[in-house]
């Protein structure tokens, strides 16, 4: 089961990876991990992509369509994986279309959890971390015991600019953007394309997303 996951920030999309990853038994594989793992490794292609990532750049599709083809060439994606975080341009998906034909695989379903912006704008806005810790919160759904302070050591929470609604919401036209063209290719085959409401409750996401995919295994 090849899984191509897609979705703006906030809408649930790496708690659906975990989740799909555990029952299908198949790597989650995120864009940040691979770019992890490859500085950690000490590889040619690590040291490339840690020397454009210290001068503060972004990665090259080229360099981030070799790091995708060396992952998904490991025999632990051999049953099959999530990829999340790529393709993030239709150049990118037209790559990947190649390098799993070259490796005699295909995206079985392109998945996009979604969510609308104000909803989005709402989830993020209400993080709350906590600086000694790191502990993250949520005054919707994960609230500290005394309000404002960590359960952990009793520092007052705060709210990371990144999570400031302004700040959100221009991530969410980005995303938008960017992302659109990527939706579009992938949605023009019916079959393949599946888009669930983030917004709703966490298990009937889930139960949604499995039947979908267990529909197309057996197809």
């Amino acid at each position: 089961m090849n899984v191509i996951l897609m979705g703006p920030p906030g809408a649930g999309k790496g708690t659906q990876a975990k989740r799909i990853a555990q029952i299908f038994k198949i790597p989650h594989i995120s864009t940040g991990d691979m770019l992890r793992e490859a500085v950690a490794a000490g590889t040619d292609l690590g040291l490339k992509v840690k020397e454009i990532m210290d001068k503060g750049l972004l990665v090259p599709d080229d360099l981030m369509i070799d790091l995708v083809r060396e992952r998904l060439s490991r025999e632990d994606t051999r049953n099959g994986f999530i990829l999340d975080g790529f393709p993030r341009t239709v150049e990118q998906a037209a790559a990947l279309d190649e390098m799993l034909e070259d490796l005699g695989r295909k995206i079985d379903v392109a998945l996009l959890v979604n969510a609308d912006e104000e909803e989005v704008v709402k989830r993020i806005s209400s993080r709350r971390v906590c600086p000694e810790c790191g502990k993250v919160y949520n005054l919707l759904t994960i609230r500290p015991k005394v309000e404002g302070r960590c359960d952990n050591d009793g520092a007052e929470l705060i709210q990371r600019d990144d999570d400031m609604p302004e700040t959100v919401r221009a991530r969410y036209r980005v995303y938008l953007e960017k992302t659109e063209p990527v939706i579009q290719y992938y949605s023009s085959n019916k079959s393949q394309f599946l888009e669930v409401d983030g917004t709703g409750e966490i298990d009937v996401v889930t139960d949604k997303i499995v039947e979908h995919l267990e529909s197309t295994r057996n197809g």
